[in-house]
């Protein structure tokens, strides 16, 4: 799965550079500029892969490591 999110990071690198859009004048929904609802578009991809990133990919040692230091924070009050 790790490899799958990076691949997915890869390539919302490469289609963020939109560079065919940049003279597009067409409008979505009739009042959204292509190129603003296709960053909007990029924005939702990328939060739905941090989620998948921070879900199925988050190393589970730090985890572990910030129970303990919040384990060991409340028995030392």
């Amino acid at each position: 799965m790790k490899y799958l999110i990076w691949g997915l990071i890869l390539f919302l690198v490469v289609i963020h550079q939109d560079v065919w859009n940049w003279g597009n004048d067409r409008l979505v929904f009739g009042f959204i500029p292509f190129t603003l609802a296709y960053h909007a578009g990029i924005s939702i991809a990328a939060s739905v892969v941090w989620f998948l990133a921070a879900n199925f990919a988050w190393p589970q040692h730090l985890e572990d490591e910030a129970m303990s230091a919040t384990e060991t924070e409340e028995s030392a009050v």
